[in-house]
């Protein structure tokens, strides 16, 4: 008789160890992942775009005609006074250098000097395969110590912007964690008022992310998706907070457990199958949401989706195996110290129905109608506002906040040069429509110059319609390659309507692509995306709610008041953003990553309310579901809505416009579901429908009290 017993208890203490090992290892392996992310990560914006883009047709053609293998960087040397001779020799000297830095490619041009003599420009190519960011920090500080005293200098163009970008986003590794993880410790400490238990949950979260990196590595390495910053950004953010949301609900259920159960082996059974159900309910639908996102033609979008969805799976995972491994070798001495004590006449239904949200959930029974009307009052006024979002893009000097070399070069190439000077749109045409073309180009105010590639030229290029003897174009399949420089800033609102107009003047024969060619396909499909996915991000969500909570009218409306927050965000953003930050606009993708994260991960909470009501209502009634639901779930919610909105709101210590932008649309709007539509809106609506809301369910009935 004692055998089995014995078997039991050393399988009882076996299998825990076992998956803690598990863990330990799999994060041992993880961990130095993080310092080799930008070993496989890709900010290259031509990459994310579809085959059929017209910019992606003409950048792939373009190593039959020049080098594509190089990006370009632009030096400007400026003076407040008309350049002399001798300032001019001395920039030449200073500029002679950047040839054997490595990484720059042969070709480096001779100082150009502008028409107004107050500038020059040095156009540097360098290698696609170097470090960018390295290569033009080299540059910047070789400029620096070489050039003469009371001379202006920046280095500016694709090259620049990219390094600069690349230097936003060298916190990731680092300051967003360290932000991330401080926000939620101190949250953690303020929840359990306990020292141990915080650790836990953090040990959980941390063991996810460095499984999740692991996996999204290897998957990068080969190909299978494409990581950047951005994506890599919100990874880290997504599985930290989720994992601490799960965590949260779990330990919440786990205190229960161990005051209902002596013993902590069936306390731990016991939390597990109570939190089975929402936690796969919420991540399944997080995940199913993201997942939309393999519908979009913008490769980002496409590469969020699968790698945000392996984040959030791992989440999921460390939450249900590693936590109660650990809480359960830890037992009551995790919540020290305040330990749940063993209470077996405890009454469930006092305690069900004491604190402040059952509290909460009396004062709205007994005013329902007012208070729903009231809530949906509140958030469509803020709703109203969402057509002052400015979502059609912004210039990409704007991507990085704050201090910008290449947005100072850019500055002071337009007040010397062509805005567009050194990254010309490229026109992919016919070789017997190039005079054709090239007239229809410099007859458009939007174009300075026009020359086509020459492979004979030593500069790579002669003016079209140039001498006899001049050397020919190069010729591929039949097509030449015209180089159009702009007279807009390549990133400008009046470049892309240039490169706009140009491509409906030409006709379908001829290709335009370069950097602002690409901008406008990528807010083209970026808009695109956002029209198809949205709808079937709702669709999908709607039906795994419906299954969830076998019911067609309560998942209707739980979706209803989850898109009206999301508007409400939108819509308080749009003001932030216009009137208080003046931020010149919001990159297409901002409304749909918004939409993603708000909608998935804001169901959340109606989803850990909604199966602890369903729960309680079939065997309380629908009034007591109500009332027990929120009165046992309400703390550990809004726990878990303020540790969701702080770690997304830790984006914002990344100094890049979008990332700023998405931290406070997901914190605004996480922090409206948790304390406005689960707490008020919701169950007003559960109240005042009373047990049609289960509807076609006939399993749940009204309380019993209220039948009398």
């Amino acid at each position: 008789m004692n055998k089995p017993a014995r078997g039991n208890r050393i399988i009882r203490i076996l299998l825990p160890a076992l998956v803690i090992l598990a863990w330990l290892v799999a994060a041992a392996i993880g961990g130095p992942y993080f310092g080799r992310v930008s070993e496989v990560s890709s900010n290259d914006n031509t990459t994310y775009l579809p085959e059929s883009a017209e910019a992606t047709r003409v950048q792939d053609r373009l190593g039959e005609f020049l080098d594509s293998d190089t990006i370009p960087a632009i030096i400007v040397v400026s003076s407040d006074t008309p350049l002399t001779e001798s300032e001019r020799e001395n920039i030449a000297a200073a500029i002679e250098p950047i040839q054997d830095v490595d990484g720059v490619h042969r070709g480096v041009s001779p100082p150009i000097l502008s028409d107004d003599k107050y500038a020059v420009q040095v156009f540097v190519p360098i290698d696609s395969s170097a470090d960018i960011d390295g290569v033009v920090t080299e540059i910047r500080d070789l400029i620096s110590r070489e050039l003469p005293i009371g001379l202006a200098s920046a280095v500016t163009g694709p090259a620049g912007f990219s390094a600069d970008l690349l230097e936003a986003f060298s916190g990731i590794d680092g300051l967003l964690l360290v932000v991330a993880l401080i926000a939620v410790l101190v949250i953690l400490l303020v929840v359990y008022r306990s020292v141990l238990l915080p650790i836990t949950v953090l040990a959980t979260s941390l063991f996810a992310l460095c499984v999740a990196l692991l996996t999204v590595w290897w998957l990068a390495k080969a190909d299978v998706v494409i990581l950047t910053g951005q994506t890599q950004g919100i990874l880290f953010i997504l599985v930290i907070g989720a994992a601490t949301d799960y965590a949260l609900l779990y330990t919440a259920r786990y205190r229960e457990e161990l005051r209902r159960h002596q013993d902590r082996g069936t306390a731990t059974r016991a939390a597990v199958k109570g939190t089975l159900e929402p936690v796969l309910a919420s991540g399944g639908t997080v995940i199913a949401g993201l997942l939309c996102l393999l519908l979009s033609d913008l490769g980002s979008n496409k590469s969020l989706g699968p790698v945000a969805a392996i984040g959030i799976l791992f989440a999921m995972f460390s939450a249900l195996t590693l936590l109660p491994a650990l809480l359960f070798a830890f037992g009551r001495a995790a919540y020290w110290p305040r330990r749940p004590r063993y209470q077996p006449d405890r009454d469930d239904d006092a305690a069900a129905n004491t604190g402040a949200y059952a509290r909460i959930g009396g004062w709205i029974e007994r005013r329902p109608r007012t208070v729903w009307i009231g809530c949906t009052l509140l958030l469509l006024l803020g709703a109203a506002f969402v057509t002052q979002l400015r979502a059609d893009g912004v210039p990409q000097s704007e991507f990085v906040l704050g201090s910008s070399d290449a947005r100072d070069g850019q500055q002071l190439l337009s007040e010397h040069f062509p805005a567009g000077s050194g990254t010309p749109a490229y026109v992919l045409t016919p070789k017997n429509e190039m005079e054709q073309v090239a007239a229809t180009l410099l007859a458009d105010d939007g174009v300075d110059s026009v020359v086509v590639t020459s492979a004979d030229s030593p500069s790579g290029t002669t003016p079209v319609g140039g001498p006899p003897d001049a050397p020919a174009p190069t010729v591929s399949r039949g097509d030449v390659l015209l180089q159009a420089t702009l007279t807009a800033p390549t990133d400008s609102t009046l470049a892309e309507d240039t490169i706009r107009r140009l491509r409906a003047d030409l006709g379908s024969t001829v290709q335009i692509g370069g950097t602002t060619a690409t901008g406008v396909d990528t807010k083209d499909t970026a808009a695109h995306d956002r029209d198809l996915i949205i709808p079937v991000v709702l669709a999908v969500i709607l039906l795994i709610l419906m299954l969830l909570l076998r019911a067609i009218l309560a998942p209707i409306l739980l979706i209803a008041t989850t898109v009206l927050s999301f508007g409400t965000a939108m819509g308080v953003a749009a003001l932030v953003f216009n009137e208080l930050f003046a931020f010149s606009g919001a990159d297409p993708s901002v409304p749909l990553y918004g939409f993603v994260f708000l909608v998935a991960l804001g169901i959340d909470y109606n989803i850990f309310l909604m199966t602890r009501v369903r729960e309680e209502a079939l065997i309380h009634g629908n009034e007591q579901g109500i009332h027990r639901g929120l009165g046992v779930t309400g703390g550990v919610i809004t726990s878990a809505g303020i540790v969701l909105a702080a770690t997304f709101a830790a984006l914002a210590v990344i100094p890049i416009l979008f990332l700023a932008q998405l931290a406070f649309i997901v914190a605004f709007g996480v922090l409206l579901d948790t304390f406005l539509v689960r707490t008020l809106l919701v169950p007003a609506l559960g109240f005042d429908i009373g047990s049609a809301i289960w509807w076609p369910s006939k399993k749940i009935r009204p309380s019993r009290s209220l039948e009398s």
